[in-house]
């Protein structure tokens, strides 16, 4: 038996209200381009939206012109979608607050997650929106998965509660040691001074 080995995230298919809405928040909240539209192929009545997160998939949206948005937190039962995260850069995390508080969007602030930072907020159809940015960038070539699988191994090893800068600064030294040659015999840290 053989594994049905994917190999990324397609897209998120999300139910929504009337288009306007979904237009307003997905791009004109979250800056992501509404590249295209077509009926809903499995329910006629529903146009499906198009948009471009940026990262080469896409967040779908299902419209019903007859559907008004609710504003309740979605179920967080079993089986649920408890959230969505969005990756931003750092410079728009450090604007987040300032421009969620300027179209008066309630939110948590800033969360300290140790291997990132998050704010978390409701779409206008109560679905949580978490904008998240990461703490550190990963050395050429390897992704931030591979940082966090080397950190938690670190962290475990440590019998510390959670990911910490210290394990993600660790974790890339001990990457860029394995992937990265020297011609040095010995590369153990060293004080020269």
């Amino acid at each position: 038996m053989q594994k049905l080995q994917v190999q990324g995230l397609h897209h998120v298919t999300l139910v929504g209200a009337d288009r306007q809405t979904s237009i307003d928040f997905w791009e004109g909240v979250l800056g992501m381009p509404f590249v295209f539209e077509q009926p809903n192929l499995d329910v006629e009545a529903e146009s499906h939206l198009y948009f471009d997160p940026g990262d080469g998939r896409l967040i779908t949206v299902f419209t019903r012109e007859d559907r008004k948005p609710d504003t309740r937190r979605t179920s967080t039962d079993v089986g649920a979608v408890h959230h969505v995260a969005f990756w931003v850069s750092r410079a728009t995390f450090s604007q987040a607050v300032k421009r969620l508080d300027e179209r008066g969007i309630g939110h948590s602030g800033i969360k300290d997650r140790g291997f990132m930072d998050s704010i978390y907020f409701k779409d206008p159809l109560g679905l949580l929106i978490e904008l998240a940015t990461y703490k550190f960038f990963p050395p050429e070539g390897v992704s931030h998965g591979e940082v966090l699988l080397e950190a938690h191994k670190i962290r475990v090893a440590r019998g510390d509660h959670h990911i910490a800068e210290a394990h993600l600064a660790d974790a890339i030294e001990d990457i860029v040691r394995r992937r990265r040659e020297s011609l040095s015999d010995d590369r153990l840290p060293k004080n020269p001074y």
